[in-house]
């Protein structure tokens, strides 16, 4: 099934200290590009290089190639997070690859419309607004964008940052397992399987990344309307 363009509009309450504040779903637009574009600094500070951050060319792309796939979240009327996703085509038997390869480095200009996943490239939330459960809201938000374009999955690799603490006890796969066991907790891969999200390949070299020592873990949630 193809993109048919439609647009995303969510509104609801979440709960900011026992009071409820107005939240919004919505495609992010050029518009919101410096917005979102601070947004990453705030949540990736320096030593981070600024050359990592989103720039013009990637959210022009992220909103011609695939609007439906560029979400964004507001709390009252200020933008707090985004949430970004292409289609690709995925092949279980064949599930190695790097971020970079499979996003484009963030350019999504391997943009696949008919393809068959709906692969997550970034998820940022304001650190101010990041007690409200954003995140996974956005999170439920393009679950029903694959309901709606008609694709078997979301997919994404999730990094490992707390496994640099205890690399010298436990083997990747073995820290996977206690974190899904419950043993341990793993900011990033926690909160995914909070959200849903069910690992199914630990792959090596997946992104740059000292605290998870390189590792990715690809988490997928499946069409429950597709077998």
């Amino acid at each position: 099934m193809s993109s048919n363009n439609s647009q995303y509009v969510s509104q609801f309450f979440v709960f900011q200290d026992g009071k409820p504040v107005p939240v919004k779903i919505r495609n992010y637009t050029e518009n919101d590009f410096e917005e979102l574009i601070q947004i990453q600094r705030e949540c990736f500070p320096p030593p981070f290089p600024s050359e990592l951050l989103w720039n013009h060319e990637q959210l022009t792309n992220h909103v011609t190639l695939f609007r439906e796939g560029a979400l964004c979240v507001e709390v009252n009327g200020r933008l707090a997070g985004s949430l970004t996703g292409l289609r690709v085509n995925f092949d279980p038997s064949h599930p190695f690859h790097s971020w970079e390869e499979i996003t484009d480095c963030g350019y999504i200009r391997n943009h696949h419309a008919e393809g068959n996943t709906i692969y997550i490239v970034d998820i940022s939330v304001r650190p101010t607004f990041r007690k409200l459960g954003l995140g996974k809201l956005m999170m439920q938000a393009m679950y029903h964008v694959v309901i709606q374009q008609g694709v078997d999955r979301l997919l994404g690799g999730g990094r490992m940052p707390g496994y640099h603490k205890v690399s010298s006890t436990y083997s990747p796969d073995q820290y996977l397992h206690a974190v899904v066991k419950g043993e341990l907790r793993d900011p990033v891969i926690s909160f995914l399987l909070g959200c849903g999200r069910s690992p199914i390949q630990l792959v090596p070299n997946y992104l740059e990344d000292e605290e998870s020592h390189n590792y990715g873990v690809l988490m997928e949630w499946k069409n429950p309307f597709i077998n």
